[in-house]
């Protein structure tokens, strides 16, 4: 597997990646559309099941896809899996394809990387029911302090959704966190991850180099190397 070099920034999550001198990614691919991973320096990736493009009629091909090519020694997690209220199929599908992605993450010792909108108790009532061994990741957070909280109480890691971490209101919640469960992402959104560690660098109060030295220490953790 491909690993972070000293000093290199983490991108937690992206999509569409291409390789980028100084940074690492962690790159998604999207079951529905079949993509396979490479092996680019620089780069590793997460598969699995986006719920909005899940449905009743393709849910078989698309588990059965990523039970396929989840061993691909550039895979290094699964997801983004999880839960949207607001553009996706009906929440028991969701609950069956979050849960059998789940056991593929349990099953293959690979972390969770989770999309989550407006079902934050499906979340939480689903890692209580499974109580997983495995780190789970949010990606996109752009909630409250009290929520965030809450996930990270449950051994979650929080990454910030990219736009939402360099705004001025995102300080008190950055600050507030416990800087070992955090990770930063742009989610092929093309904004420059070193803008954003800058941001929250200053946010925090601390050098780029404390905080990119953090993050990759998280990134162990995530990946439990």
């Amino acid at each position: 597997m491909n690993l972070p070099q000293p000093g290199d920034y983490i991108d937690i999550h992206n999509h569409d990646s291409r390789p980028e001198e100084g940074v690492f990614i962690l790159d998604n691919l999207m079951a529905h559309e079949e993509t396979l991973p490479g092996n680019e320096k620089g780069m590793i990736h997460s598969l699995g099941i986006h719920p909005w493009f899940l449905n009743e009629t393709n849910h078989d091909v698309l588990i059965d896809f990523v039970r396929q090519n989840v061993s691909d020694i550039s895979i290094a997690a699964i997801g983004e899996a999880g839960f949207d209220k607001l553009k996706g199929p009906a929440m028991d599908l969701q609950n069956r394809t979050f849960a059998e992605q789940v056991a593929i993450s349990e099953e293959t010792g690979k972390p969770l990387v989770i999309h989550c909108v407006k079902a934050w108790d499906e979340l939480m009532a689903a890692h209580k029911r499974v109580n997983p061994q495995m780190p789970w990741l949010i990606h996109g957070f752009r909630g409250k302090k009290e929520l965030a909280m809450q996930l990270i109480s449950r051994n979650m890691y929080i990454s910030f959704w990219f736009d939402f971490i360099v705004r001025p209101e995102a300080t008190m919640l950055v600050r507030s966190l416990p800087v070992n469960r955090i990770f930063l992402e742009t989610d092929g959104s093309g904004a420059d991850i070193r803008e954003i560690y800058r941001t929250v660098a200053d946010d925090l109060g601390i050098s780029v180099d404390s905080l990119r030295d953090q993050i990759r220490s998280n990134f162990e953790g995530l990946l439990l190397l």
